[in-house]
Parts: C-alpha cells; sequence; structure tokens
C-alpha cells in the first residue's frame, strides 16, 4: 500500500538541547548516533534505554534551524521524557528546554514540494516510508498540498500495519528489547559509543538470539485479534499485536511477535479455521 498522503501527529513532547556539550551528552542518552544530523536536513528514530538495555522511550531526533538539537516523541509524556533525559545532566554546559505545546507536527509520506515560511522541514521515514515531516508553530496557519490528503482513523492503522511501523502499547512498550522490534536495523548505531544500556544491545547483537522477534505478515481476511498463533506442535508460538481494519482481495495485514523457534505457524480463528502465515509478504 503506497499514496500520497497527509498525517496530523498532533503536537509532540518536545525538548530542545543546546550548548557545547549538546551533541556528546545526548549521544550518551540514546541509541542512535546523533552526530549524523550534521550531514543532512534529517530526522532519525531512535531508543531511550535504561541500564539493562530495555526501551523507555522511542523519540525522534533532528536538528532546529539554529543548530539545536531537538527530541520529540509523538506518544511520550513530555515531563517523563524530561526526567529520563536529563537524570545524567551534571557539569555538562547544556541548556534543556520544553517546547512541547508550542509545534505541531504533520507528516507527508512522499515529499510535498516547497516548504512554507516558518516551517521546519526534515526528511522522515516515521511511517514506513521515505517521507518528510512539516514542523509547524502553533497559530500559524498552513496550506497543504490538495494531492496529500489526510488520512487517519482506519486508513491510518491499516497504512501503519501495512508498511510494519509499531506503535506504542502495540509492539512497543516499556521494558522491551529494542532488537525484538526489529529497532536495531532504524533506531540503533553500534559504532558510536557508550550509552546508557549499549553493553546489553551490544551483547545481544553479539550472541544473535532473541526470545522473540516482530513481524509483519499478510493473512486470509478472516483473521481477527481474537485469533491465536500455534506452531506445528500446536503450543503457542506467539502473540498478535495488530490486524489491519482494512482488508484487500481477501487478505488482510498483521503484525505478531513470533517466539524463538517457532516453525509451521499458522493463525487459528476462533470458529477453528487455520490459516498458515505469509511473513513478510
Amino acid at each position: 500500500m503506497s499514496l500520497n498522503a497527509r498525517i496530523d501527529c498532533g503536537m509532540p513532547a518536545l525538548l530542545e538541547f543546546r550548548g557545547p556539550d549538546a551533541v556528546r551528552f545526548l549521544n550518551g542518552q540514546v541509541t542512535q548516533d546523533v552526530r549524523k544530523l550534521d550531514a543532512e536536513k534529517i530526522s532519525l528514530p531512535s531508543c531511550v534505554t535504561d541500564a539493562k538495555g530495555r526501551l523507555q522511550f522511542r523519540v525522534w531526533l533532528m536538528k532546529s534551524v539554529d543548530d539545536a538539537l531537538w527530541v520529540s516523541a509523538t506518544e511520550a509524556d513530555a515531563k517523563a521524557l524530561e526526567a529520563r533525559l536529563t537524570r545524567y545532566l551534571i557539569a555538562d554546559d547544556v541548556e534543556v528546554k520544553n517546547l512541547s505545546g508550542q509545534w505541531t507536527l504533520v507528516h507527508f509520506t512522499a515529499d510535498p514540494g516547497a516548504t512554507p515560511a516558518g516551517v521546519i522541514a526534515r526528511d522522515s521515514a516515521r511511517f514506513g516510508v521515505a517521507g518528510t515531516d512539516w514542523w509547524i508553530p502553533v497559530g500559524q496557519t498552513v496550506k497543504f498540498p490538495e494531492s496529500f490528503p489526510l488520512i487517519e482513523g482506519d486508513a491510518l492503522e491499516a497504512f501503519r500495519i501495512a508498511h510494519g511501523v509499531p506503535a506504542w502499547e502495540r509492539e512497543l512498550y516499556d521494558g522491551l528489547l529494542p532488537p525484538e522490534a526489529g529497532l536495531d536495523a532504524s533506531d540503533i548505531s553500534y559504532h558510536k559509543g557508550c550509552y546508557i544500556g549499549q553493553e546489553v544491545i551490544s551483547r545481544i547483537k553479539h550472541a544473535a538470539k532473541l526470545n522473540k522477534r516482530l513481524i509483519h505478515a499478510t493473512i486470509d481476511a478472516s483473521v481477527s485479534m481474537k485469533s491465536v498463533l500455534l506452531d506445528a506442535a500446536g503450543k503457542p508460538a506467539g502473540e498478535l499485536t495488530s490486524v489491519s481494519p482494512v482488508s484487500k482481495n481477501g487478505k488482510r495485514d498483521l503484525m505478531a511477535y513470533l517466539k524463538r523457534g517457532a516453525e509451521g505457524v499458522v493463525l487459528v480463528n476462533p470458529d477453528g479455521t487455520r490459516h498458515p502465515l505469509e511473513v513478510g509478504a
């Protein structure tokens, strides 16, 4: 599923970090390499983890127009995020401001063209395809391109699941190991050096063993969140996390966690009908 669309992301939690030590300090708090933001006008996803490498927040990083670092999260409490990211701020020359409520975020699933005055645009793949974020000051009126209609509700949820984008309280949750959700491919740098939780996440990479992994699959349209995952022996093989509310050609997309080693996995509906997974389709 691909289309030009506009997604209203509301007013995310938004923190600004500036000062001589801002890059170094923030690089020690998040899994992404903050230095990558120097190269282009991009926004990158990152995890904030605890000392055991377990997820606390998923955030997006970018540089604003004056080189201050912005950390945002669409599904987090701003005060809780600020408390975590400033917990280890002691002698560093860093100024932190909470800008939450001052900017709205609109995402386009492709390049929308010219950026209006006063708007900050950054390349972003937050919905699984190369797109663009527009950060708009609260109170500013913006005319959006007519070729990018707003999608919301079931259409947005179907788009998210079709592109395998994990959502908080569905695929992502406090205490998750980020590689289990496949975030090691997008959110984690294994070359930048130390950060909170780095040792555990590095060990996971080298051991190449996870107890579960997040998958995207296409399945018969009769499947629902009441269906269960079973392996070839009839034992529980994982957990459904999201099922698309929209079907196409008798199929629908889903996301689920599969247990390590699960083989011959099928989805079993409440009426007993069984459907093999088409993982990654």
